[in-house]
């Protein structure tokens, strides 16, 4: 028999490590505007700034990131194994997927945002009401903007790796800066979603709404 599992303390772990990605992608976005206006392409060894190794920011920011994703899919799933309870027919897919999802290549750019759209419909007050106007908008946008970023993170590190000149260097560290910047505002978007879904999750919960409607 499946129990409703409390989000909460998941979801406030999660808003703590997405900040923690908003401040090194702050951090690391003005290293690359240092170095566009300086034109500091990592002649120093090692490369400064504010005093800090830029490569032990990078690890430390890679380190963050990992941790961010882990926590962050298993309070998915965690939302996704309460969706089971209050509109398992909408789910089309297993709760499984709300973990294994994030690794199928391709399949990752859009599986994810379909089953949250899922979890979305299945923790409001109405799960098997319409979709209201622009209801969907806040996790469409950070589902685009995370979609980008990642595409130009991409594109920024092949760049970084064919980079033979200064002219080329620059053109990569613009693409980084961008990068860092949408990487910022999807994290911004994405605690907001966070918040919301676990928002309605405990509020369901909490008001003994009936699972199936």
């Amino acid at each position: 028999m499946l129990t409703l599992k409390n989000p909460n303390g998941l979801a406030k772990a999660v808003v703590v490590l997405l900040a923690g990605n908003i401040f090194f992608d702050v951090l690391l976005g003005l290293v690359d505007v240092r170095n566009l206006i300086g034109g500091a392409w990592g002649y120093a060894e090692p490369p400064t700034f504010a005093g800090a190794d830029v490569y032990v920011l990078y690890s430390m920011s890679f380190t963050l990131f990992f941790a961010t994703g882990v926590v962050f899919i298993i309070w998915f799933h965690r939302l996704r194994k309460n969706a089971e309870i209050w509109a398992r027919d909408l789910q089309t897919r297993t709760p499984g997927y709300a973990i294994g999802c994030w690794f199928i290549p391709l399949g990752n750019f859009w599986i994810p945002r379909s089953i949250a759209v899922e979890i979305w419909r299945a923790s409001r007050w109405e799960p098997y009401a319409a979709d209201g106007k622009r209801e969907l908008t806040l996790l469409n946008s950070w589902w685009v903007c995370w979609i980008i970023g990642t595409l130009v993170n991409w594109i920024s590190g092949k760049m970084y790796g064919a980079a033979e000149t200064a002219e080329a260097y620059v053109i990569a560290t613009q693409w980084s800066l961008v990068g860092y910047v949408l990487d910022a505002v999807a994290a911004v978007l994405a605690i907001l979603v966070v918040r919301r879904l676990t928002s309605m999750q405990t509020a369901k919960a909490t008001g003994m709404i009936p699972a199936a409607q």
